[in-house]
């Protein structure tokens, strides 16, 4: 055989070898790309996302879409081939697995965490909207879960309203472990308690609870060994004045809170908030209004690109890093708070886009 020829067959075979390694061999990274973008002003799978009743609502216009990103699974093994093809593609980003999955998370206890997050941000959307309105909403502090094998196991439950403790009345979640920690371990602890199933029929009847009922726990010692505990995480619920529904699924993790809080702002209002425009935006948001940053900005930005928006509403603290690659033809628009959103809406109407709050890459 001509040395040429083998040469030649014997590259070929290295090649061979190395792609099937590349295929064979899984790396420790995962992939993030751009996710669809839902119109929260319009439907999902044929329902509106937003639904709301016993309120007024009017008719809206334009876009307000949350952004999305679309992550390999946790229990997905990225090889070779796909890492360098990732790492290649402009669109798509390549990290490594732990960043998305720390702590070794399994896919069930990652999906079951975004889907806590979601809930809470639509909790805290619709607290942020109504307050953006001026529209008072009721707190109460709750059990929100109760630790399997702790002394509250059996006789505190997950939904309870917790009114006092040792007789002091609770304003505040954080205000419960005070009072418990107040007893030695192993002391006696009395909560008062609206139970969850009275809470939630009063609250369906639009009507104060007035069942209430004394709950004795004995406090036990905590992990660390220096406090007592009763074995709960309380948590913060809200009675609202009218119905709002937020219908969604296969979305977790709290990014959707700000352009939740908008789309319900919008259809509470006479005024479009848009004018028509097509905006898009990601953001956490607290139940102050306050707009959090998020992960995945790049490709949130190239889904609203891709999907039609002209700007872009942008947490402050995401900024820096939206603004050192934007998707041509979208304009960022920096927010800290639902009010700056608002304001800057306002603004798009008014056609005085000149003014609006733009991101730097310092």
């Amino acid at each position: 055989m001509p040395r040429r020829t083998a040469t030649m067959l014997a590259s070929t075979l290295v090649l061979i070898c190395l792609l099937i390694a590349g295929v064979l061999i899984p790396v420790p990274y995962a992939e993030m790309s751009p996710g669809p973008t839902v119109n929260t002003l319009g439907e999902a799978r044929g329902e509106p996302v937003l639904s709301i009743s016993g309120r007024k609502t009017y008719p809206t216009d334009g876009h307000l879409n949350m952004t999305t990103v679309r992550v390999t699974s946790a229990d997905y093994r990225m090889n070779a081939v796909e890492a360098v093809y990732g790492w290649l593609a402009h669109d798509n980003v390549v990290v490594p697995h732990d960043t998305l999955y720390p702590d070794g998370k399994t896919e069930e206890q990652s999906s079951q965490e975004n889907a806590e997050e979601f809930s809470q941000s639509q909790e805290s959307a619709k607290v942020a909207a109504l307050g953006e309105l001026g529209i008072p909403v009721v707190a109460r502090v709750v059990v929100g879960t109760v630790i399997k094998g702790s002394p509250s196991e059996g006789k505190l439950h997950a939904g309870d309203v917790i009114k006092a403790v040792d007789g002091v009345p609770i304003a505040a979640q954080d205000e419960v472990a005070k009072q418990v920690t107040k007893r030695k371990p192993g002391q006696d602890v009395v909560f008062t308690v609206v139970p969850a199933k009275e809470a939630a029929a009063a609250e369906k009847a639009r009507k104060e609870p007035t069942v209430t009922r004394k709950v004795v726990i004995t406090t036990t010692t905590s992990e660390e060994g220096d406090r007592a505990v009763v074995g709960i995480k309380a948590g913060t619920d809200h009675v609202f004045p009218f119905t709002i529904d937020i219908n969604l699924a296969d979305v977790g993790g709290p990014s959707a809170g700000l352009m939740f809080a908008l789309g319900i702002v919008d259809k509470l209002t006479p005024d479009s908030l848009t004018g028509g425009r097509f905006v898009a935006g990601t953001g956490t948001i607290d139940d102050a209004g306050k707009v959090g940053p998020i992960g995945g900005i790049q490709m949130k930005l190239v889904g609203a690109r891709d999907a039609g928006a002209e700007y872009f509403l942008t947490p402050a603290d995401n900024c820096a890093t939206a603004a050192s690659d934007i998707p041509e033809g979208l304009t960022l628009v920096k927010v800290d708070t639902i009010d700056d959103a608002t304001k800057s809406l306002e603004k798009l109407r008014k056609g005085d886009t000149k003014s609006l709050p733009s991101c730097s890459k310092s």
